[in-house]
C-alpha cells in the first residue's frame, strides 16, 4: 500500500490527501522532513543509501527523512525517519525549509538538525554505511562521492543558517 501524503501548495498550505505515488507521479507538491544529525564534536553523519533501495540507490546522504504523512510536522517525520533508518532517538527542531525542486519532484523540504549521542540499529535495507566526518572532510567529499540531488543545497543552507541564526524557523535548546 502506498503512503499518503498531504499535497500542498507554493506557500505550504494543505490542498489535500494524495498518495505519495501518485504526488511523484504528478509532480504535486508535497512534505518532507529531513534531519542532519552531528554528534558531540560537530561531525556531521552521512550515510550511503541500499543498492536495492528504488530512489537513488548507493547514493550518499547528509540529511535522514522523508515523506511526511498526514498531519505530520517536518519534525515529526524526520524523527520517524530517523529511528526508522537508523535506529536513533533524538529531538529534532526544524531550522529552515524550502522548496526543493531537484530529484524525484517537487517538494516542500524541512531541515532539522539533532545532536545524536549514538547510532542504535541501522536498517539494513535503508542504510548500506554511515560515517561522521567533520565540516572540511564533507566539504571534500560533497564533490568526490555521489550524493543525493538535495545534500549539496541542505548543506550550504545549513551554513548558512548556522552562521545567522536570524535564518532559523524556530530556536532550539
Amino acid at each position: 500500500m502506498d503512503e499518503l501524503v498531504e499535497r500542498v501548495d507554493a506557500q505550504d498550505r494543505v490542498l489535500g490527501v494524495v498518495s505519495r505515488r501518485d504526488a511523484v507521479r504528478e509532480g504535486w507538491l508535497h512534505r518532507v522532513g529531513v534531519v542532519v544529525c552531528r554528534d558531540r564534536q560537530g561531525r556531521f553523519l552521512v550515510h550511503r543509501r541500499a543498492e536495492q533501495l528504488s530512489r537513488f540507490p548507493g547514493h550518499y546522504e547528509l540529511g535522514v527523512g522523508g515523506a511526511a504523512g498526514v498531519g505530520e510536522s517536518y519534525e515529526q517525520a524526520a524523527a520517524r525517519e530517523l529511528g526508522e533508518e537508523l535506529g536513533a532517538r533524538a529531538t529534532v527542531c526544524l531550522r529552515f525549509k524550502f522548496l526543493n525542486r531537484v530529484g524525484l519532484s517537487p517538494h516542500w523540504l524541512g531541515v532539522c538538525d539533532a545532536v545524536l549521542p549514538e547510532i542504535g540499529a541501522p536498517d539494513p535495507g535503508e542504510v548500506a554505511w554511515h560515517g561522521w566526518l567533520t565540516e572540511s572532510e564533507l566539504r571534500r567529499i560533497l564533490r568526490q562521492w555521489t550524493f543525493t540531488p538535495d545534500s549539496q543545497e541542505i548543506f550550504g543552507r545549513y551554513l548558512a543558517c548556522r552562521a545567522d541564526p536570524s535564518l532559523s524557523q524556530k530556536r532550539c535548546s
